[in-house]
């Protein structure tokens, strides 16, 4: 099991690469000059010039990609802001925790209420309970997340006014973002789920523990449930990656000082390096989510971990022939 960790960990470094080596080549090539920007009205050609030189813009694109990579990923120096000269990884660091809770909170609540969702409609295929949770998953599948914000802002702060519609003022703040966020999960992860269930409740196995004498609820929860975590699994890790990348318009709409709101004010301003950092610490995220459910397939499903044990015992074996 730990040798099946480590490997999808060392598979995370190219993939990291790869995203930092991408985004840095596209901010290479969008028009603009930093120099430019960072001077502004008042630059002139020589100033710009100058500013240029010290800042390595004039070397050729290998040499800023070398160096950018190398002071990343060996000095873990994202760079500084070319308007506020603050540094991008103090701000990451200090942002990083509400972008987490955000994007955690929103998956647990996906999971809790998605898959029930999915299973009761299993269950009931074709019955009104089908129905009624099938509704609920077409609807948050088909409405966007930004949608479904404002339109929680517009009840629940402006019509209402028991919820706060911007800013961290408490764990209240974060109710409208998350239900936000996690609505439109809810009808993917019962989609899936439901599919799941439906295969493996057609199983023999399943027709079997019923035949036994065993109530509904053992039959789905004991045998049926546990055979159809792989999709489920596989379903909850997208719905995790694709939480942290929505949450960037969520953090946007209810103006919370997280990573995404800080991505995106970054790309209105041409600031290439929040940019930069920003993307490297989402691809780091969405990396880690697809870390947690190869080991969540590892504790699923016990063919992975018989496939490493038995790796292990031939390589013993031919030790000691």
């Amino acid at each position: 099991m730990g040798k099946y960790i480590i490997r999808r960990l060392l598979w995370m470094i190219p993939v990291i690469l790869g995203v930092a080596v991408f985004i840095f080549t596209i901010m290479y090539w969008v028009p603009g000059d930093p120099a430019q920007l960072i001077l502004g009205a008042e630059g002139t050609p020589e100033t710009i010039a100058e500013l240029r030189e010290k800042m390595g813009l004039n070397e050729p694109y290998g040499v800023q990609l070398v160096r950018y990579l190398k002071q990343v990923f060996i000095e873990f120096n994202f760079g500084e802001s070319y308007f506020t000269r603050r540094s991008v990884g103090g701000e990451l660091i200090a942002r990083i925790p509400r972008t987490v809770a955000l994007g955690i909170s929103s998956m647990l609540l996906t999971i809790l209420v998605g898959t029930p969702l999915g299973i009761m409609a299993a269950v009931y295929q074709n019955r009104i309970p089908d129905r009624i949770c099938m509704i609920i998953a077409l609807i948050g599948v088909s409405m966007p997340a930004f949608w479904m914000a404002l339109m929680l802002v517009i009840v629940f702060s402006v019509r209402l006014g028991i919820l706060p519609a911007q800013g961290i003022d408490g764990v209240s703040s974060y109710i409208l973002p998350i239900l936000s966020l996690s609505f439109a999960g809810w009808g993917s992860q019962a989609r899936m789920s439901r599919s799941a269930m439906l295969e493996v409740i057609r199983s023999d196995y399943v027709t079997t523990a019923s035949a036994k004498g065993l109530t509904q609820r053992e039959v789905i929860f004991k045998h049926a449930l546990p055979n159809a975590m792989i999709p489920i699994i596989t379903s909850a890790g997208g719905q995790l990656a694709h939480v942290f990348g929505g949450s960037a318009v969520i953090e946007n709409v209810f103006s919370i000082p997280g990573v995404g709101n800080y991505m995106i004010q970054a790309i209105n301003t041409r600031d290439y390096p929040i940019v930069e950092g920003s993307v490297i610490f989402l691809a780091i995220v969405f990396a880690i989510c697809m870390l947690l459910v190869d080991i969540g397939y590892a504790f699923a499903d016990p063919r992975i971990k018989a496939q490493y044990v038995g790796r292990n015992s031939k390589r013993k074996v031919a030790a000691n022939d």
